[in-house]
């Protein structure tokens, strides 16, 4: 990963598995901050008010919007759909559905650091 403060908005409607994230992620070395959303109309409200995000990792299943509908979303607006998301799930059918709708990354749960490090290399240059 060459790239270092990065600006991750992580998107989970788990406590659990946000706070996870966020130690892997403070723990790279390579980010500055994780910003925290419980689904995706939170994370939609996130993006409006800030343009400093350099990533977005992205559960699936979230109540009130989501991540299939998040993704649709950032893709369609011009001035979010530079933005990398990675897509974090249980469910692998999920997959090629999250591609298609413009994810960049796809990494199943429960997430290893390494994967995560590594898939994040991939999409950030």
């Amino acid at each position: 990963m060459q790239r270092t403060n990065l600006v991750v908005l992580a998107v989970d409607d788990d406590m659990i598995n946000l706070k996870l994230l966020k130690s892997m992620l403070m723990k790279s070395g390579h980010v500055k901050e994780v910003v925290e959303a419980k689904n995706g109309s939170d994370a939609i409200g996130v993006l409006k008010g800030r343009d400093d995000v350099d990533l977005i990792l992205l559960d699936i299943i979230m109540p009130i919007m989501n991540g299939i509908e998040m993704l649709k979303v950032v893709r369609a607006d011009d001035n979010l759909r530079q933005v990398p998301i990675i897509v974090l799930t249980t469910d692998e059918t999920k997959k090629s559905e999250a591609l298609e709708s413009g994810a960049n990354g796809f990494i199943m749960k429960p997430i290893r650091h390494d994967d995560l490090l590594s898939k994040i290399a991939t999409v950030i240059v």
